[in-house]
């Protein structure tokens, strides 16, 4: 056989049998995710701000800058919600390199894939427990939403997976806001094709189960940016990208037309110090037109607490390990000028 079965993981009744929510942390959740379901539907005026690490590699430096987050998000209550990044799953080009804490909850040891969904779920509890914000992840393996299904307030669908059906299918019966990128192609049919395909009730395969969906009215667009034949990064965040977009959704019959931008990858050609200035000229875009402004519900941002990128090996506390991130004193200026904006 091609497949070699090494050892049979705990199923996620056991896992949230043995980690589960408080009764504190549920209630955080349900006020959390009605929040920012309003944001996604337009009965809020605030933003979203999406942020946190590119990958969540090290539960202390995630918590410690989860917290720090929290006392930001005091002070900007009245016009953005936070939703940190929690990101336990990394998609890899080439198949190499960490692929996310699931799979190496230490990323100096061998993949331990048991280890790695017991350590997802502790840290994701622990950022509520010690925070108060519930969090966004991205899902790159859908089998893997059981898992946490009753801790996020957000998920993302990466510019890899957008297109494929399972993804599209298990967003359709998820009842939070769902982000469907561009690919990397910068497609933006394949795309809005996602959140059309999302928003639909379905009936499939799923864990050995045959299940229905009713549809995800939440799901919307997220630019990431693009990438062309030559490997070259092409930015899709400009005015008339988001025109285009507004234009193309008018299209289709969709509910809640929504799009968050994603300040980093394509858009900043990886160049995260580029971040602050690519967010600046959305808010501007938002000021100086309306239909602009009912679009773009927020904005993604990579940021850490130590800015850039090391290898692993380096073992710099709260700095990525994978792609570079904003460092947290710019990141903490930036949301005030996200807020200030509002």
């Amino acid at each position: 056989m091609s497949f070699k079965f090494v050892k049979e993981v705990i199923s996620p009744e056991e896992l949230k049998s043995t980690y589960p929510m408080s009764k504190d942390n549920i209630l955080i959740k349900k006020e959390r995710d009605q929040q920012i379901k309003d944001v996604i539907t337009g009965d809020s005026d605030k933003l979203l701000v999406i942020i946190g690490p590119c990958s969540a590699d090290n539960e202390d430096a995630v918590c410690d800058y989860i917290s720090r987050l929290a006392k930001v998000q005091e002070k900007v209550k009245d016009k953005l919600i936070l939703i940190p990044r929690i990101y336990t799953t990394k998609p890899r080009t080439t198949g190499e390199g960490y692929k996310g804490i699931v799979h190496q909850p230490d990323p100096e040891k061998e993949p331990d894939l048991q280890e790695g969904l017991i350590a997802m779920r502790k840290m994701h509890l622990r950022a509520i427990s010690e925070s108060g914000l519930t969090a966004a992840d991205e899902m790159l393996y859908p089998e893997n939403w059981p898992y946490v299904e009753d801790i996020l307030s957000y998920v993302a669908v990466g510019a890899r997976s957008v297109e494929d059906q399972q993804h599209r299918l298990t967003i359709s019966g998820m009842d939070i806001p769902a982000g469907m990128k561009n690919p990397t192609s910068g497609d933006f049919s394949v795309m809005l094709n996602s959140v059309v395909a999302a928003q639909a009730s379905h009936t499939f395969l799923y864990r050995q189960w045959e299940v229905e969906t009713t549809g995800n009215p939440l799901t919307h667009t997220v630019l990431r940016g693009a990438v062309n034949k030559h490997g070259q990064s092409i930015p899709n965040y400009h005015y008339e990208d988001l025109l285009r977009l507004l234009t193309m959704y008018k299209e289709r019959d969709l509910k809640n037309q929504a799009c968050i931008i994603d300040s980093n990858h394509a858009n900043s050609n990886k160049q995260y110090h580029e971040q602050p200035r690519i967010v600046k000229e959305v808010l501007h875009s938002r000021k100086i037109s309306p239909d602009i402004a009912k679009l773009v519900k927020g904005f993604m941002i990579e940021s850490y607490i130590e800015s850039g990128s090391q290898k692993v090996n380096e073992r710099i506390y709260g700095k990525s390990i994978t792609d570079p991130c904003l460092g947290w004193p710019e990141s903490e200026r930036l949301i005030y000028t996200i807020a200030d904006s509002i």
